[in-house]
């Protein structure tokens, strides 16, 4: 059964509250700890946790304590921070760590939302901003440390409520902002993310918390349909007339009935656009591209176009949270200049990978079913493709050949 996460922000998100909710979720301390080092900057930060106490509702509180770095003269003392980071370090630092693919795929994307964000507020290329808050340590430990949890707990989908504006001034490193500062509003806008007023005049959605909610959230709104498993509680560093407290629903999928079977449901993101006046052989390889970057699917279908011209239609299905990179490579691959996206849910069969032994030698079939225990109900097999392929080659005999004694095999080991 998939897992799915709601990020309930009642008075709004930021990274250290995300993670105080993952940990309240049961993400280990020590694994989180440990996974962060893998980074190779532990020396900058440290990291310490407790239970407090918000509007008589108990909640874990994350602490990222910088660490100063100290330097001597010969006639004084000199206590500075360690320098901000620019985005191209960052995503250096994350790709050189031995992360998981996932964690280093949404930590990657996240930064790259930020910082695509301060560039436009800033008006100069993402790579050229000198950040602060998207350089700082304490940004690097809550995004990357939020995606680590997300992995452990083994989250396929995030949904977020409507966002708090705030309200007043807060002091950056450009000066004094208006809340919601200029980043979290291009962050908002990125995704039409709803938003509204409850009357707390403070900073409540901080960058770094936008730009997690905005680059992995399927959908921003009421819950999404689940079967609760556990709440997590995040809190806040100040105190507010109501709890100031993120809340993590972690659940189940919601599952459909077919007659006595049930299959699960999911959200999935469709990307299109068409295109006239691209080589045919940038397209495969675009194909290709989507295809490893993670795609569920991807097609093309022949079309015409205006001016009577012949074009193709070309379609990405994915995960939510795969649709900035599938967009990416879109935009940097073929001649398009617009791409339209949406959200369907789909219905799916459980699928398993089963290695099968015939007379030409191993390959595996993919078993597609529904159902639990004694009621589950194989509803289609099929040989893999390049598994039949291999052995035909090597045995010089037809693929069809092949594929039909694998469901052989398959139908004699049941």
């Amino acid at each position: 059964m998939g897992k799915i996460c709601y990020l309930e922000c009642p008075t709004g998100i930021a990274g250290d509250m995300c993670l105080g909710a993952l940990i309240d979720c049961g993400l280990p301390w020590q694994y989180l700890i440990d996974s962060l080092g893998l980074l190779g900057i532990e020396s900058e930060y440290q990291l310490r946790t407790e239970k407090v106490i918000r509007n008589g509702q108990a909640a874990t509180k994350v602490y990222v304590n910088l660490q100063v770095e100290h330097k001597h003269t010969h006639d004084d003392h000199h206590h500075h921070h360690y320098p901000a980071r620019h985005l191209p370090e960052i995503e250096n630092l994350i790709k050189n760590a031995r992360l998981k693919d996932r964690v280093k795929e949404w930590s990657l994307a996240i930064f790259n939302q930020l910082a695509i964000a301060e560039s436009q507020v800033h008006g100069i290329p993402p790579e050229k901003v000198h950040f602060h808050e998207v350089g700082a340590t304490d940004a690097i430990v809550d995004i990357v440390g939020t995606c680590i949890g997300l992995d452990w707990l083994d989250i396929e989908e995030l949904y977020c409520s409507a966002m708090p504006t705030g309200g007043g001034t807060v002091k950056a490193a450009h000066g004094l902002l208006s809340v919601p500062v200029p980043a979290v509003v291009k962050l908002w806008e990125t995704r039409k993310v709803p938003i509204y007023s409850n009357g707390i005049k403070k900073e409540l959605v901080t960058p770094t918390g936008a730009a997690i909610a905005v680059t992995l959230a399927s959908g921003f709104g009421d819950p999404p349909a689940m079967k609760l498993t556990k709440m997590g509680l995040g809190a806040g560093s100040q105190d507010f007339e109501i709890p100031n407290i993120l809340r993590l629903w972690l659940g189940e999928k919601e599952t459909e009935r077919r007659g006595e079977k049930e299959t699960v449901r999911e959200t999935v993101t469709v990307l299109e656009t068409q295109i006239d006046d691209l080589n045919p052989q940038a397209v495969a390889y675009t194909l290709e591209q989507l295809i490893a970057a993670g795609a569920l699917d991807v097609f093309t279908q022949n079309i015409g176009m205006k001016k009577s011209r012949s074009g193709i239609l070309l379609t990405v299905i994915c995960h939510p949270t795969l649709a900035n990179t599938c967009k990416t490579i879109i935009f940097k691959e073929t001649t398009t200049l617009g791409i339209r996206e949406r959200n369907q849910q789909r219905n799916i069969l459980d699928r398993q990978l089963k290695s099968i032994s015939t007379k030409y030698g191993t390959l595996k079939v993919k078993i597609a079913s529904w159902g639990t225990g004694k009621e589950r109900e194989v509803i289609n097999i099929q040989p893999e493709y390049e598994d039949c392929a291999i052995l035909a080659r090597k045995h010089n005999i037809p693929w069809r050949e092949i594929a039909q004694q694998a469901i052989i095999a398959w139908e004699s080991d049941r």
